[in-house]
């Protein structure tokens, strides 16, 4: 089974420095200019209106209120997760499995904030396939970006949750060719993200058939992720970091016409036939405490990751994987 390569990537990133730029803002009041700190924030993936809570957090000078400029690095989301385990950089935006693995392998990483509270990832199939409920699944073809990440992750606790072995199903690895596999024919069912490939495919024209991981198993989805250094050297610029994403979010939740449109700042040529991709993430970031994550779906991602062979043995503390904290700060203001 594959693994996260962490410790061979933070060898090749420990050159990289980590020297914060300054940066200054005006104060309107008294016209002084004041410093800033300036935060490289791996992301993940590449600019999307599904980042528009922290496009949001920007535009709405959230940031700057807590002295903070943010740099977004639109880099590979296991990256992010070896500069913030190595303390070269204090936060990313990282799925929560990725953070189990990381402290498996030593990497004193902690999630303090869970931005997604649905796990994204859904299995689609074409409303004609015969494909009607999870178990009709055995014996078909299924379509993965690739036997890794969130998707396959998603993929192996759904199948887990509705009593199927991975061997039931004829799993083959496309890329990320879903909406051209399932239109296409390739295969009869794929495994995508439920705030994108079903959006595609909706737009074309295809009727389909969804199964959102979510409705069947609650594991830890995207979030913010930094280190025990950090927390314990730096509380408050976790705090603030974390006030100044929240105010973002609800923002965001609160007004989605407003957010797509401050997105178009960050997103080149964004246009509204993407509008479909913030609107299907709202659901998934809605909770009534926003940014709050919960023991059990800690549980269920380390469960699922053991029966997946991707941990050789359990974690000795599952519970330092993970803080409320800061979160809780945020609402109790």
């Amino acid at each position: 089974m594959k693994k996260l390569t962490l410790l061979l990537i933070i060898f090749i990133l420990s050159a990289c420095s980590a020297t914060e730029p300054s940066a200054t803002t005006t104060d309107t009041d008294t016209g002084t200019d004041t410093a800033l700190r300036t935060i490289r924030l791996p992301m993940g993936y590449i600019p999307d209106p599904q980042y528009a809570p922290f496009y949001v957090a920007v535009a709405n000078g959230y940031y700057a209120a807590e002295g903070l400029e943010i740099e977004f690095d639109y880099s590979f989301e296991t990256d992010g997760v070896a500069l913030v385990g190595a303390g070269e950089l204090p936060f990313a935006v990282v799925s929560g499995e990725q953070v189990i693995l990381a402290r498996a392998q030593g990497l004193p990483v902690v999630y303090v904030t869970e931005w997604f509270q649905q796990f994204p990832i859904t299995i689609v199939t074409s409303a004609n396939s015969g494909i009607n409920t999870p178990a009709d699944l055995a014996g078909r073809s299924v379509g993965l970006p690739g036997f890794f990440g969130a998707s396959y992750v998603g993929y192996v606790g759904f199948l887990n949750a509705n009593g199927l072995d991975q061997t039931d199903v004829n799993a083959e690895e496309i890329g990320f060719t879903q909406v051209e596999a399932l239109s296409t024919g390739r295969v009869d069912a794929v495994v995508g993200y439920a705030n994108n490939e079903p959006v595609q495919l909706a737009a074309m024209g295809e009727t389909i058939t969804t199964f959102n991981v979510a409705d069947y198993v609650d594991l830890v989805a995207n979030g913010l992720m930094t280190n025990e250094k950090t927390i314990a050297e730096e509380p408050e610029l976790v705090a603030s970091f974390v006030r100044a994403t929240l105010k973002g979010l609800a923002d965001t939740i609160a007004d989605p016409t407003a957010a797509y449109e401050t997105s178009k700042q960050f997103v080149e040529g964004l246009d509204d036939t993407r509008r479909p991709v913030l609107d299907a993430s709202i659901p998934l970031w809605t909770a009534d405490t926003i940014g709050l994550t919960t023991a059990d779906s800690w549980q269920q991602t380390h469960d699922t990751l053991l029966n997946m062979n991707f941990l050789d043995a359990p974690l000795d503390n599952l519970d330092a994987a993970y803080t409320n904290q800061f979160v809780n700060q945020y609402h109790d203001q």
